[in-house]
């Protein structure tokens, strides 16, 4: 026999996950900066307006990561409390804030090879965090009405 969940137990699960993604996020982004800079020897550095090039190190993109899976679950959090569409609305965001922050590489790499190796670690974090945290969106519920 199948025991039934509560809904404590499905917000346990929930936070579980939720927790797991981010911290999937920032893994998957010290993956492929461990990949691009010491095996493919990509220089990762950004120049931030007129202050010189900074080299881009492990822990700056962990955190980085972290910070942005942290974010998206505050978003979708506040979203589902005021909101039945929250996971559309969520995933929109997400997808839109990602197009955005595509523009941050191409605007402060200091090379080609940087400002590719940038946009693929946007695009791994994108991948590990914006479905997972999607996937965790409370369902509305029922409209007693119908």
């Amino acid at each position: 026999m199948l025991a039934a969940t509560t809904p404590a137990m499905r917000d346990t699960r929930r936070t579980r996950v939720r927790a797991l993604t981010v911290v999937g996020g920032a893994a998957a982004a010290a993956i492929a900066w461990s990949i691009e800079v010491p095996v493919l020897g990509v220089r990762l550095s950004a120049r931030f307006g007129p202050m010189h090039p900074q080299a881009i190190v492990a822990g700056q993109v962990i955190g980085a990561a972290l910070v942005a899976g942290l974010l998206g679950w505050l978003l979708l959090t506040l979203l589902e409390r005021g909101t039945p569409r929250a996971r559309a609305i969520w995933t929109g965001t997400a997808l839109a804030v990602l197009v955005l922050s595509l523009g941050l590489p191409a605007a402060t790499a200091t090379t080609t090879a940087a400002a590719v190796a940038l946009v693929v670690l946007h695009l791994v974090v994108a991948a590990a965090v914006i479905p997972a945290l999607a996937a965790t969106a409370r369902r509305p519920a029922a409209d007693p009405a119908r």
